[in-house]
């Protein structure tokens, strides 16, 4: 296993083309579905044959995405209007629970729900936020992980992928909530991938997509000009290729140049 005090530079993945079958059948959980980086490769996954469980808190983002990915004549996928603000350990249980009984396994976990808080000295945080930030960006994918295992145990090869941020391996004064939920993200993923290496087939690592033209974005740097970042459909490749057969590590952090 790599040393996780690193992160590598996640090489080819621009040019990265899932083979034909890749993803057919595979059940794929995506969170923070509803928009930015987690619509995008919700859409691609679809495109490639896998059901997408799409979740969110935004249903009617959700309900239009759906009908968006019909249209095109991908494969279908299925609407989860949740809120990780209300994720506790017996709603993760419940929600694995549902989709033991549907499809009785989970091939892919992408954790890419994100709060993103407010620049704010330690000392003076607002408390709600910064419960609002841990409980979506650190506690909701812990429970959801836990609860998910069983499922992800169920397949010969697994994967587990972390959306983070370098703010959690690298913080900065005014970073909050934010870069402490994060930096939590980062080890998160080591102890998974440390603890699951030698008693399972599932894949853990995380990707730092750097600045990418999303809303969340807009709202963290205002004076920005958008127009010069990266769209999500632009660095979806590079989840494809962490979410696919040829990712055979673990405990990895990648990101993009």
């Amino acid at each position: 296993m790599t040393n996780n005090n690193q992160s590598l530079l996640l090489e080819g993945w621009r040019s990265h083309i899932p083979s034909e079958d890749e993803f057919v059948g595979k059940i794929a959980l995506v969170t923070g579905a509803a928009e930015g980086i987690g619509r995008a490769v919700a859409v691609a996954l679809a495109e490639c044959g896998a059901t997408v469980l799409m979740l969110d808190k935004k249903a009617r983002h959700l309900e239009k995405l759906y009908d968006q990915i019909v249209a095109r004549n991908f494969t279908e996928p299925v609407i989860l209007p949740v809120d990780l603000m209300e994720t506790t350990p017996e709603t993760a249980t419940q929600l694995a629970q549902a989709i033991h009984d549907d499809f009785n396994h989970l091939d892919i976990l992408l954790h890419n729900a994100a709060e993103l808080g407010s620049p704010s000295p330690l000392d003076q945080y607002d408390m709600t936020y910064w419960e609002q930030v841990m409980q979506v960006n650190l506690h909701a994918p812990y429970l959801m992980t836990r609860a998910l295992l069983p499922l992800l145990r169920n397949q010969e090869t697994s994967h587990i992928l972390f959306s983070s941020a370098a703010v959690g391996r690298e913080p900065k004064a005014y970073g909050g909530a934010y870069s402490i939920a994060y930096a939590g993200i980062e080890a998160q993923m080591t102890i998974w991938a440390q603890e699951l290496e030698k008693v399972s087939n599932i894949k853990v690592n995380s990707i730092d997509p750097g600045p990418v033209r999303t809303v969340m974005r807009r709202r963290s740097h205002p004076g920005e000009d958008q127009e010069s970042l990266r769209t999500p459909q632009e660095i979806t490749p590079a989840y494809l290729r962490l979410l696919g057969v040829t990712q055979s590590e673990s405990g990895k952090r990648f990101y993009l140049d």
